[in-house]
């Protein structure tokens, strides 16, 4: 798959070349009132050549040098013809068009162009005509901020949150009950632990539009409780063109410090994935369980194991980010070929050090207990990512189309942390340890998700509609070479003739000192297809057309992960002189024997690999009755058919005491949506839905890690169970313009065995996934787009808009304190796992087309919320506590290639805390401030780039 990256970029060779081009632009206004037409389109008479009319009316046409003939047409307006328009090369050419209302038009107006559904405009067209409660993000609006992914870009829709930068949460759902689409199709994920869509590997510049669907219909997926999530790239092109973009970013933290922490990287790091160079060895695929004492193994590792334990230290340098866009259309034959295509990297280091502590048991009202340990962790991650955007759509005339979509993303990251302080757990004060430990994790992973589609009008009179897809998605997630070790630093007695002397020792803990290499692929087949059958409604007008639809959807899902963990042990005859030696000589070549130095042992255990098989085969049957003018509703029902499977290590023996995991679940999923127009500006919506959650592979495995960043071991559960959810929604809209939005909604959630994962009372902390007996989740969510154009006679304060969207949101979680995996909770009505009280997102936008000036400025904060569910013996809850996050962005234009944009992120810089409840009462009160789980700084994120459009 690293040279699947190589071949796209060929692809994109056969597109650069286009000849010169000219202009046709002007301004299309309404005969009767002199305001533009909004959403008109003009194009080349008898093509697909079109351009759309933006909200101020203007247009502009980018033609090859001819003569044609130009239409201007838009739904109840009389068309217009202009004949023998010339078009030159690298010329303007103004054609100004005045439109008349058709007030004897009965039929509907057929437009035949490609849909621009990246606008704003289109954007909230599409929100107020669907069927179901959804929210949006158009790339108009994205262009205008700095953020740099997808992770970035759907926080700032409403209800929506970023959890570890990268996951969704969707009205307080954490990010296990979330779907995520990718053009349509269900998106693959690169995580061992968690059951995600990792949006920080999609670049926010290959996105078209983002929606999320809140309530639920037969045609989308019946697996969701916050929403599903559908990010579609850039398919369709208008004009030729290529655009290349360079930016250089600087954060406070660590750009320019002379400290900055790395590995020894290998010489393809900068392409996201390792060489070989960090691989495990070939003499460690026949090391055995046991302590190895044979000289012959011993003697073959040698040569073999880099010694490298502690990391460089490297002056860091400024963040680089560049992006290639090249959009392509022409014609073979009669059908219309568009090509997008978008090449992103990006090349970051960020460090920042977080102080960490762990505490006892809490016996004293209002004082904190003692604490086990407090540490300083210095992070540092240098990421490196490449993703690849390769899409077709061809035309081949009004009915039938086809698309070829291709998404390639590599991304590595090299993290190292040192982690620095006391450890009391054998006593305080000079019998307390003084830690220095190091972890060095490198993490590369690959995927690939491509989709071949296609649409067809079929029948004399186009009334019946074929859509299908196939897709196929790549997964390989490589850990190689993870390497931690310990440094204990304490006071020991001192010799028989002075024993009251003490002496500082430096210990080095073989035991603790690991190598740990894991490989993960997974492949993905799926198919899917519908038909839709329209029926003529009270006219002819396809907002008034009946509608019934059948489809299906199939896929077939295998992962296989794998993993082996050895540590570094004391052999017979131990040279304990070895033990004063450094961490960068200790475990050099000649250290390595069985007689008298170190020896490697492993600790791979039979769980610690696995098998996990996934079949999904659901069909549905819909429809959508136009009932009047006024009212209107849609629904039916989704059969889901599910078997998963997960074999281990420890249950592929027919006389293994432990058998494999398997469950297989047919759900019945009846959705009903209606909606009532009290105008053709406001209408109120209302759906109701039943869905489901299901375990994923890692949940059920029994398999524990061990993150050193949190000091927590992960574990699955083969216990878990499939949970029903059912969903309600009320949703008031109101549509002032064609560009503006006033959204008021509330919305119910109830869960029977909710999946969560919880904290379990053992000899360490050690992270589980269990269901609830019951919960609920309700919220009230507002949405307001406006701008000042029609507010004022300024042309300054016209260019105005603002976008502020906030949730309410509360949640409760109910266990049954009679069940025997209940009886550790101390808190058993509290908040669902990741679920923010409140989120408020405001954003102003000031754009002067005229002089091409583009300024943002964003406000975000999400309130507390319950990161880690603690028991009632030694394990605390942890907290996140809100902070105010401020972006600014500012882009000049200079004429129509050039563009500067400069901004900053995070403008406030205030720290990330994650507190433990001390009196586990479910929040944090005054005396919990210095009860630190983590609390850290990101930093303030500058940047300054450059976009040049050929």
């Amino acid at each position: 798959m690293r040279r699947l990256g190589l071949l796209f970029i060929f692809l994109i060779i056969s597109s650069l070349a286009f000849a010169q081009q000219g202009v046709i632009s002007g301004k299309v206004t309404d005969k009767k009132t002199g305001d533009g037409v909004i959403g008109a389109t003009v194009l080349v008479t008898g093509t697909v050549q079109a351009a759309p009319v933006d909200v101020q009316g203007n247009y502009e046409l980018r033609l090859a040098p001819g003569t044609y003939n130009i239409t201007m047409t838009y739904i109840g307006y009389k068309p217009l013809t202009f004949a023998g328009i010339v078009v030159t090369a690298n010329g303007k050419t103004t054609l100004n068009g005045v439109m008349e209302e058709n007030a004897t038009n009965l039929k509907e107006v057929t437009v035949t162009g490609q849909k621009q559904t990246g606008t704003e405009v289109a954007m909230i067209q599409d929100l107020k005509k669907s069927e179901v409660v959804v929210s949006g993000m158009s790339n108009d609006q994205i262009v205008k901020t700095l953020d740099r992914d997808a992770a970035e870009v759907v926080k700032r829709i409403p209800g929506v949150t970023i959890q570890n930068n990268n996951f969704i949460v969707i009205r307080g759902l954490a990010e296990r009950y979330n779907t995520v689409l990718l053009n349509d199709a269900l998106t693959p994920s690169a995580e061992v632990d968690t059951r995600s869509f990792s949006f920080d590997i999609l670049p926010s510049s290959v996105i078209d539009r983002v929606l999320i669907f809140k309530s639920g219909s037969p045609e989308l997926p019946g697996e969701f409780g916050g929403g599903v999530v559908k990010v579609y790239t850039k398919n369709s092109v208008l004009d030729n063109s290529t655009s290349l973009s360079v930016s250089g970013w600087s954060r406070s933290t660590n750009t320019f410090d002379s400290g900055y922490l790395t590995s020894n990287h290998s010489n393809t790091d900068f392409l996201g994935f390792d060489n070989d160079q960090r691989k495990m060895p070939d003499a460690l695929s026949v090391l055995k369980p046991a302590t190895p004492s044979d000289a012959t193994q011993t003697e073959a590792l040698r040569g073999n194991l880099r010694n490298e334990f502690l990391p460089r230290v490297i002056t860091s340098r400024p963040d680089l980010r560049l992006s290639l866009g090249v959009n392509r259309k022409f014609e073979i034959g009669q059908a219309y070929v568009s090509n997008v295509t978008s090449i992103s990297y990006s090349n970051t280091q960020e460090q920042y050090t977080s102080e960490r502590q762990r505490f006892d048991a809490y016996i004293q009202p209002g004082i904190l207990p003692d604490a086990d340990f407090s540490y300083v962790d210095t992070r540092s991650v240098s990421a490196v990512r490449l993703g690849i955007i390769h899409n077709y759509q061809v035309r081949f005339n009004d009915r039938n189309r086809l698309e070829f979509r291709n998404f390639f993303n590599q991304y590595g990251t090299d993290e190292v942390v040192n982690r620095q302080g006391l450890n009391f757990e054998n006593g305080t004060g000079p019998d307390a340890q003084q830690r220095n430990d190091y972890a060095l994790h490198y993490q590369s992973r690959s995927i690939y998700s491509g989709q071949l589609g296609g649409s067809h009008d079929v029948g004399a009179t186009n009334n019946t509609t074929l859509t299908w897809a196939t897709g196929y998605n790549y997964v390989n997630r490589e850990e190689p070479d993870y390497r931690q070790n310990q440094q204990a630093r304490y006071n020991r007695p001192g010799t028989e003739d002075d024993p009251n002397l003490l002496k500082v020792v430096i210990d080095i803990v073989p035991q603790t000192s690991s190598r740990f290499y894991s490989t993960l692929n997974e492949n993905t087949y799926m198919a899917s297809g519908q038909v839709e059958r329209r029926y003529r409604g009270r006219d002819t007008t396809s907002v008034n057309q009946y509608k019934v639809r059948a489809g299906f959807y199939a896929e077939e899902k295998e992962r296989k992960y794998s993993s082996r963990y050895f540590n570094y042990a004391r052999s017979r005859n131990f040279n304990f002189a070895l033990a004063d030696l450094p961490l960068s000589t200790i475990f050099n070549d000649e250290n390595i024997n069985p007689d008298g130095g170190f020896v490697l042992r492993e600790g791979t255990l039979p769980q610690d690999r696995y098998t996990g098989k996934n079949r999904l085969v659901a069909g549905y049957l819909s429809g959508v009755a136009p009932i009047s003018d006024k009212f209107s509703f849609s629904g039916g029902v989704r059969l889901e058919y599910n078997r998963k499977s997960l074999a281990s290590g420890d249950t592929e023996s027919e006389t293994s005491p432990e058998k494999p995991y398997e469950e297989t679940r047919t759900f019945w999923l009846p959705s009903l949506n209606a909606t009532y127009n009290f105008t053709q500006r406001s209408l109120l919506r209302a759906g109701g839905s039943v869905s489901v959650n299901r375990p994923e592979f890692r949940e059920v495995a029994n398999y524990t890690y061990y993150d050193f960043n949190t000091n927590f071991f992960i574990q699955g559960s083969s216990d878990l169970r499939t949970a029903r959810i059912y969903n309600a929604d009320l949703r008031y809209e109101f549509y002032p313009t064609r560009a503006e939005l006033l959204s008021v909604g509330v919305f119910y959630k109830h869960f029977t065995d909710a999946i969560e994962q919880v904290t379990r009372s053992t000899s360490n902390v050690t992270l589980t996934y269990q269901n609830a007996d019951k919960a609920y989740d309700v919220g009230v969510e507002v949405e307001a787009r406006k701008s000042l154009l029609d507010v004022t006679d300024s042309r300054f304060l016209q260019r105005f808009s603002f976008v502020v969207n906030a949730s309410l949101i509360r949640s409760r979680v109910d266990l049954d304190t009679t069940k025997a995996e209940n009886r550790d909770f101390a808190v058993t009505n509290r908040p669902l796992q990741g679920q923010s009280p409140y989120v408020v997102n405001f954003g102003t936008f000031y754009q002067d087309d005229e002089h091409h000036w583009q300024i943002s400025a964003q406000y975000n904060i999400i309130g507390p919320r319950l990161a880690f569910v603690g028991d009632k013996t030694q394990n605390y809850s942890v907290f996140d506590l809100p902070r105010h996050v401020v972006d600014l962005a500012v882009t000049k234009g200079f004429k129509s290639h050039l563009e500067v944009r400069a901004g900053v992120q995070n403008l406030l810089n205030q720290q990330v805390r994650q507190y433990y409840d001390i009196d586990r009462n479910g929040k944090i009160n005054g005396f919990e401030k210095d009860a630190v789980f983590a609390r850290y700084r990101r930093g303030v994120y500058s940047t300054l780039g450059l976009t040049y459009r050929f």
